[in-house]
């Protein structure tokens, strides 16, 4: 993944010739595509049929848990619901000492999100540890949001089954529709510890989650302290951006903030001319279609662009819906675009100036 992430641009100044090659359609595109669009409609359906609130959340789980294969989005998905479950159930515990306390909910945002952070370095299996980490802190970080503990935890509650529903179902359309993968492929060697063999030894690993967690905390208490908890994207950029070097923490935050644009783009038209036409979830859900098949086409593409098909779809998303009905207020879009702004220059500040790490390139031939 490092010399993917720092190899990612175009060397020469043909950028339209290297765009074509990476938007280029495959059968396997297709499908990969057609599965993503129909996961995400039918999560608008159900969660508006149902009122099932973070419809947003919902949606782009669709895009979170599709892999390339059906083997890695069965354990993504049945990983990440064990997960999601332990990170509520821990977030929940919390709460009992730390709701009303933001003497202790922060500090303990803090080393929610370090621990997590280290686990993603050092688990073979790092999606999972970070993803532990991020659904405690972020829970605990929407705490003094809420008027009352019933409310909270009705809300926690909810989350994850709009989670847990919408990484099932699309575990359950890639089974259905994507094509088998080759055995060679499916059975590889399976690794024999949990931990990376310089789990407790390399200090790069605590560096990596302490940048991470000082630039994530320092967001969050900045927007606490101006009120503004609308650019509240800001807490959430710093963490999923965060790759091992400099290089590629910078080259993925380009990514998002494209996709932010594009997907903030979309949303911003939609909200203007579309939804104010629109009578029915029919019409919505073939306005959701056709985002999510230009979010979903460049997801399904190599490392070099995946990262923006993502945040395309995660902008345009949490900026057309709230709860679980459409939203028509412009201010969301601006405070998406504007905290995702600032957390990337944070974190490139961060990584650039407190123990950078460099790309470690690995030799082709050895491959």
């Amino acid at each position: 993944m490092s010399a993917t992430f720092v190899e990612a641009r175009p060397i020469d100044s043909d950028w339209l010739g290297w765009l074509k090659r990476e938007l280029a359609p495959t059968s396997a595109r297709k499908i990969r595509t057609a599965v993503i669009v129909a996961g995400a409609v039918l999560c608008v359906i159900i969660s508006m049929t149902l009122q099932v609130p973070q419809l947003a959340t919902s949606a782009y789980m669709v895009f979170f848990a599709s892999k390339e294969s059906k083997r890695l989005t069965t354990i993504t998905g049945v990983g990440g619901i064990i997960v999601l479950t332990i990170g509520i159930g821990a977030t929940l515990v919390l709460y009992k000492f730390t709701y009303g306390h933001p003497e202790l909910r922060v500090p303990g945002m803090a080393i929610a999100l370090f621990l997590g952070m280290w686990l993603s370095r050092v688990l073979v299996i790092g999606p999972l540890g970070f993803l532990l980490g991020f659904v405690i802190a972020v829970s605990q970080s929407v705490g003094e949001e809420v008027p009352s503990p019933e409310l909270l935890v009705r809300g926690l509650l909810w989350l994850w089954v709009a989670l847990a529903y919408a990484i099932t179902l699309t575990v359950v359309l890639n089974l259905w529709f994507l094509p088998d993968t080759p055995k060679a492929a499916e059975h590889r060697p399976k690794p024999k510890n949990f931990l990376v063999a310089d789990a407790l030894t390399n200090p790069a690993h605590v560096h990596f989650a302490l940048k991470v967690t000082f630039a994530a905390m320092f967001c969050y208490i900045v927007y606490e302290a101006i009120d503004w908890t609308g650019i509240h994207t800001a807490f959430i950029t710093c963490t999923f951006i965060a790759l091992e070097s400099t290089e590629e923490t910078l080259y993925k935050g380009t990514l998002r903030f494209v996709g932010c644009l594009i997907g903030g783009a979309l949303a911003l038209f939609s909200i203007v001319f579309l939804m104010p036409h629109m009578e029915t979830i029919a019409s919505l859900v073939v306005l959701v279609a056709c985002a999510s098949a230009i979010a979903g086409w460049v997801a399904t593409g190599s490392e070099r662009i995946s990262y923006a098909g993502l945040q395309l779809a995660f902008a345009f998303f949490y900026s057309v819906f709230q709860g679980y009905a459409p939203d028509i207020d412009l201010d969301n879009v601006r405070n998406r675009v504007v905290g995702i702004l600032f957390g990337l220059l944070v974190t490139a500040f961060v990584f650039h100036y407190i123990w950078p790490e460099r790309a470690r390139i690995e030799s082709q031939a050895s491959q």
